[in-house]
């Protein structure tokens, strides 16, 4: 089942839990079916990539959840040991929200993965509904390569993202704790910490970021007068600076790496007053769809 499981994780959550509960119904699996259980029988993964949980978000769902229940099933595997007992791999906030609306019992997908499936399952549930800050998703990229011995290239496949996105956010976890603490409390985006990577004093100066409020631009140009070089696209070989970058400004080079931090795709502006055009580069169709996800949800 871990090895079924890890050959869908690229085509998306919704995939794999509708592979589950539907296969479920032709094949005598009962451990895959969708079933309810008493809500105590479930725990929090330790692993779990996100460890924010806005108070203000579970109000909200748990609402929801006391007027239509629980739409989505509950992703969780069997806890070794321990009869009826589970550990949640996708689905904690939903689980905390229907505690709070005072539920008996939640609806349960069980599949048998290991260790590392179990974490790329929950990377993929939070960074596809984007749940995950700048943060997390970091540490959650560095876990599955340090741990799980996963190249960029193949957390990149997993997460439907661009290699240089998983690169640049792994990059984070190599801030000063009180840097990635901002990062952490939403006080700075992905694109201000990138931004600090280098800088002499990074906890100094990501203060004077939060107080004064800068922008990811400023920050850039704070961190240029530490001693960091900019950070524009790099020349080609055999070509000059000019040629290889189409003569683009600061500002719609900045402009690229805000869309490509928000896509996690490489994204290109090509801005002509008194309009111009935007391409974003996809993989195959999984990143083709997630575009088009995020387009929606956005109406």
């Amino acid at each position: 089942m871990a090895d079924e499981a890890r050959s869908r994780l690229g085509r998306g959550l919704a995939s794999l839990i509708g592979d589950v509960g539907g296969e479920a119904a032709h094949v005598d699996r009962p451990s895959r079916a969708q079933r309810r259980v008493p809500i105590e029988f479930l725990k929090a993964n330790p692993r779990n990539p996100r460890r924010s949980f806005s108070d203000s978000e579970l109000a909200e769902l748990s609402e929801s959840i006391k007027q239509h229940g629980v739409i989505q099933p509950i992703v969780v595997r069997p806890i070794k040991g321990a009869q009826d007992r589970y550990e949640i791999i996708a689905g904690e906030r939903r689980w905390r929200a229907s505690q709070r609306a005072g539920l008996h019992d939640v609806p349960i997908v069980t599949i048998d993965v290991n260790d590392s499936a179990a974490l790329e399952i929950a990377i993929i549930e939070n960074v596809q509904r984007s749940d995950l800050n700048a943060m997390e998703e970091a540490l959650g990229y560095h876990a599955l390569a340090a741990e799980y011995k996963h190249s960029q290239d193949e957390i990149a496949k997993l997460v439907g993202k661009s290699r240089s996105h998983v690169a640049n956010m792994m990059r984070l976890t190599k801030l000063p704790e009180q840097v990635r603490a901002y990062i952490a409390d939403g006080k700075l985006s992905a694109g201000h910490a990138r931004a600090l990577i280098g800088v002499p004093d990074a906890a100094a100066a990501a203060k004077k970021i939060v107080e004064q409020g800068l922008s990811v631009r400023e920050t850039e140009a704070l961190a240029h007068e530490k001693g960091v070089p900019a950070r524009g696209p790099q020349k080609a070989r055999g070509k000059s600076s000019a040629a290889s970058v189409g003569r683009k400004d600061p500002d719609t080079v900045a402009l690229e790496r805000r869309i490509s931090d928000v896509l996690g795709l490489k994204v290109s502006v090509d801005h002509r007053d008194p309009g111009g055009k935007v391409e974003v580069k996809y993989r195959d169709l999984d990143q083709l769809d997630e575009i088009l996800r995020r387009l929606e949800k956005g109406h």
